[in-house]
């Protein structure tokens, strides 16, 4: 029986990237400690929100530790490292995530990334144990991504309406 909930604290990455051709890209979540890697698939729309949250959190967060104290403020807004974004290998998801959330631990100053599989299955029947997933990291990492998500999600086809549509012109 799997696990119900799985909790990487802190995470050594976390990422998102994409498998497959533009136009049925399939999106991952990605987080990993000490070898062992945690895969979620997730919607474009997911990975552009939880990359607006992202920037919006750290932001906000920027604001209070700037009135608290200049020195707590450069902590929150150091530029992220830049590290290797890619997906590491197996890309095994474990789930689709059907939520997400972020929150805030100040005394450690650490991000909290929490992501729960659907709470119903394929026939709507109530699933009895839903899995998730907490991903723990600093401002840096979840700074680069939420950069490194919207650079992602920027990389699909200029046109999403032809996303797995035929187009036939007239002349």
């Amino acid at each position: 029986m799997p696990l119900s909930e799985i909790e990487l604290d802190p995470v050594d990455f976390v990422t998102i990237g994409t498998v497959g051709p533009k136009g049925r890209r399939v999106f991952h979540l990605q987080g990993g400690k000490s070898g062992q890697i945690v895969t979620l698939v997730i919607e474009k729309q997911q990975a552009q929100a939880l990359a607006e949250a992202i920037a919006e959190m750290l932001s906000d967060l920027d604001q209070k530790h700037r009135a608290v104290s200049i020195g707590e403020s450069q902590l929150l807004h150091t530029a992220p490292a830049r590290s290797d974004m890619s997906l590491r290998e197996p890309v095994e998801p474990l789930f689709r995530a059907a939520q997400m959330g972020l929150g805030y631990d100040e005394e450690r100053n650490l991000i909290v990334l929490v992501a729960q599989e659907p709470v119903l299955d394929e026939d709507d029947a109530p699933v009895s144990a839903p899995r998730s997933v907490r991903l723990w990291g600093t401002p840096q990492q979840f700074r680069a991504l939420s950069e490194h998500a919207l650079f992602v999600v920027r990389q699909g086809r200029p046109d999403p309406r032809t996303n797995g549509h035929v187009i036939y012109y007239w002349t």
